[in-house]
């Protein structure tokens, strides 16, 4: 794991291990890095049910169940996907809890409309919370453009589980 991830993949652990919060995570252009640097920490597989690495359109739909629509309407990168890839995610595990990442990390594949760095997360849960987020992230390579959303799904996941009850 990268150790700029490891306090807050910590923390992440710690607060939903005290409100009694399992999550999962529902991952694209990151490929398993949220899930990576949680399932780093000690003791995470008391919060932790799953994580879905979801690269593909298909796999989108078929492990998620992202209605095809949503990707030939909006985009595999769009606030849409993001938020049927968490809620897909959080159903489909049985979580309390789930976040997803879908971007463009680059090199390629940007265009004008959705250049490279842009990223969309949604972080569904608990209960009816449901919070997203646009970010675009000027980082010199796609290493950093994936550790940048990384950290931010992670801060997204450690503000849910803080507004759950202790």
């Amino acid at each position: 794991m990268s150790l700029r991830h490891e306090p807050l993949a910590r923390a992440v652990i710690i607060a939903c291990r005290n409100r009694h919060l399992m999550l999962a995570t529902a991952e694209s252009c990151t490929g398993g890095k949220v899930a990576a640097a949680l399932t780093e920490v000690a003791g995470a597989s008391d919060v932790v049910e799953r994580g879905f690495v979801t690269y593909s359109n298909k796999s989108k739909c078929e492990m998620l169940g992202v209605p095809e629509g949503i990707i030939e309407r909006h985009g595999a990168v769009s606030a849409e996907t993001a938020f049927a890839m968490a809620e897909g995610a959080r159903q489909r595990a049985g979580t309390d809890m789930a976040v997803s990442i879908t971007g463009i990390a680059g090199p390629g594949g940007g265009s004008a409309e959705k250049p490279v760095g842009l990223v969309y997360f949604t972080c569904a849960g608990p209960g009816d919370r449901l919070v997203d987020a646009e970010k675009h992230f000027t980082a010199p390579d796609r290493a950093e453009i994936r550790d940048l959303a990384t950290e931010h799904a992670l801060k997204m996941l450690l503000e849910a589980a803080k507004s759950a009850p202790a």
